[in-house]
């Protein structure tokens, strides 16, 4: 009996215990279902992000990190250009500051020559009448003889007549045929000199001598060739330089009139003989050519730069100190 109401007592046990079990399992469904409703109230279908879309933004997330990637290495790619061209640019600089240095330079020279001597500026200006004077003379010579040969000596200070000589062999006398050419030659002169010179003859005008140079000597000069003994040929050439200055004077007298700054006649005479020889002896057109006489234009270089205004002066007062 006993043992029948332990058992039975024990049956109640296990099912009180199912059923406290039971209950818990229920009540923690309901809970659970509690929960579901509460999340199910605060669904939103609006919240939710369609697939396409979403495949969207991560396609664009992907094409802007590749892009990021590029720029990356663009500016990789521009900082080493920034790189080489800051070393050009730098290169380029020291360029500059020496072109720079260079331009100083110039300008300097530039200010040295601004300030030139204007004893050195006279000296070179005069030089340029000179030769403007010989090619004057050279190019009216042309016009009244074409078939003449007259140059201007290499070193740019004499008039010299080439071709047949103006003295036959031996002979201190002008050709007969030659005369004219020397007659000639004293009309142009004085037609020029009075520019040129001081004196009672002197006619300066800014027009024709605007550096105011003043010749010093107008020489002419005698030559032979190389036919014969060393002195009887230097006198031989003093004689044709002489005959040569009164065939001139003869034709123009007032060339004695014309003065340098010194007070003196600037027509002068001079022999060398054979000493200064133009052309080769050892033909006949050689010899004809160096019996010959040169015009010889020397201009007055003054020694201080005080004297080119007392040069200006005397020219424009037309007499001598």
């Amino acid at each position: 009996m006993r043992g029948g109401q332990r058992t039975r007592h024990g049956e109640e046990e296990e099912e009180s215990a199912f059923m406290s079990m039971t209950d818990m399992t229920v009540s923690f469904l309901f809970v659970v279902i509690l929960l579901l409703a509460y999340f199910a109230s605060k669904y939103n279908d609006q919240s939710m992000v369609p697939r396409a879309d979403y495949d969207l933004v991560v396609q664009q997330r992907d094409d802007a990190r590749h892009e990021v990637m590029r720029l990356r290495m663009l500016v990789a790619q521009l900082e080493v250009t920034i790189k080489e061209l800051s070393g050009a640019i730098d290169a380029k600089q020291k360029q500059v500051d020496e072109l720079q240095l260079e331009v100083a330079q110039l300008k300097q020279e530039l200010e040295k020559l601004r300030r030139v001597d204007p004893l050195e500026t006279y000296l070179a200006l005069s030089a340029v009448e000179r030769r403007r004077i010989l090619e004057t003379l050279q190019g009216q010579l042309k016009i009244d003889f074409p078939d003449l040969q007259v140059v201007i000596s290499e070193e740019i200070d004499a008039l010299r007549f080439q071709g047949d000589g103006l003295f036959a062999s031996g002979s201190p006398l002008l050709r007969s045929e030659r005369r004219t050419i020397v007659e000639t030659l004293a009309t142009r002169l004085a037609e020029i000199l009075p520019c040129y010179t001081l004196g009672a003859r002197s006619n300066w005008k800014t027009d024709c001598n605007p550096t105011h140079a003043v010749i010093e000597a107008l020489q002419i000069e005698g030559h032979t060739d190389s036919t014969g003994d060393f002195t009887p040929n230097l006198t031989l050439s003093t004689e044709r330089a002489n005959n040569t200055f009164s065939t001139m004077l003869g034709k123009a007298p007032e060339l004695v009139k014309f003065l340098n700054f010194r007070g003196q006649p600037v027509l002068s005479v001079a022999g060398y003989g054979q000493m200064r020889p133009v052309r080769d002896n050892a033909t006949k057109e050689g010899r004809d050519t160096n019996r010959r006489v040169d015009l010889r234009i020397i201009m007055y270089a003054p020694s201080k730069s005080e004297e080119i205004r007392r040069i200006r002066e005397a020219l424009s007062a037309g007499l001598s100190r």
